[in-house]
């Protein structure tokens, strides 16, 4: 039950971040937002290292630095894929491929699914279909840029959950902070490489640090829950994350959600919950 209700703390976190991070980078370039949000994140966890220790171990070093490689892609693709929208269809989808890969390391681990995660799996393939796929004149349908962007950005979620998981469970928040501060390195390297194109908008400062500390509080909720429960439970838990983005997404921006795109979230839904019972 601990390991449950971490893990949905981590979703609700994920998704108010992810809603805050791709409205800020509608507003100026994704490496503007990113470079304001990734080391906000890292200040929090260096806020609580005091509180929740720390110990830098070989293994800590090594998959925090892994996490934080991973963490940049994810900021950068996962922004980037909420600024070109619609962000009620990308989100579900970026969801759903993170939740994939860390259920098969789980599994290949040890860790077994029953009859639920058996019809849970196929059935989240078939919410991404018809989550991507809006039907009907003037539906949101996303381009293949977004779709692309938005499986990258799952792809990388989950290397960077992984990582975490498999970082030692004695070192306290260590992967995290090492994991933010190479992320925060590879960010600061990119958007000075890439400074002349990034243009002369401001960015959104409040809303890429509000989204930055979120971040930071998900990724701490999820790593102290995948140390007391299964990864293959607390990852597809952490992936209701798009519920917090779409609704966000729906009262906020008055994104339009068609029928078969509400037939694939909630397919989606159901999908995730019989994963979690699995």
């Amino acid at each position: 039950m601990l390991a449950l209700m971490l893990a949905l703390g981590s979703s609700l976190a994920y998704g108010c971040a992810d809603f805050l991070g791709g409205l800020g980078a509608r507003k100026a370039h994704v490496l503007r937002t990113v470079m304001i949000a990734a080391p906000a994140s890292l200040a929090v966890e260096l806020l609580l290292w005091p509180f929740l220790g720390a110990s830098f171990s070989a293994g800590a070093l090594g998959w925090g630095a892994a996490s934080g490689i991973a963490s940049a892609a994810a900021f950068a693709l996962l922004y980037r894929t909420l600024a070109i929208g619609p962000m009620n269809v990308l989100s579900p989808v970026t969801a759903l491929v993170s939740a994939a890969l860390p259920v098969a390391v789980g599994l290949l681990q040890g860790e077994h699914l029953g009859a639920g995660g058996l019809v849970g799996l196929p059935l989240a393939l078939v919410a991404v279909i018809l989550v991507s796929a809006g039907h009907g004149a003037g539906s949101a349908r996303p381009s293949r840029t977004a779709l692309l962007s938005a499986f990258g950005a799952g792809g990388a979620i989950a290397l960077q959950l992984v990582f975490l998981h498999q970082a030692p469970s004695d070192t306290g928040v260590a992967p995290l902070i090492i994991g933010r501060a190479v992320s925060s390195a590879v960010i600061l390297a990119a958007a000075g490489l890439m400074y002349r194109r990034l243009g002369s908008e401001r960015p959104a400062y409040a809303m890429s640090t509000a989204a930055g500390v979120l971040d930071s509080m998900a990724n701490l909720l999820f790593l102290l829950a995948a140390r007391s429960g299964d990864l293959t439970v607390v990852a597809v838990i952490t992936a209701l994350y798009p519920a917090g983005t779409v609704l966000l997404a729906r009262s906020v921006l008055a994104e339009r959600i068609r029928r078969g795109q509400l037939v694939g979230l909630g397919t989606a839904a159901v999908a995730v919950s019989l994963l979690a019972l699995a």
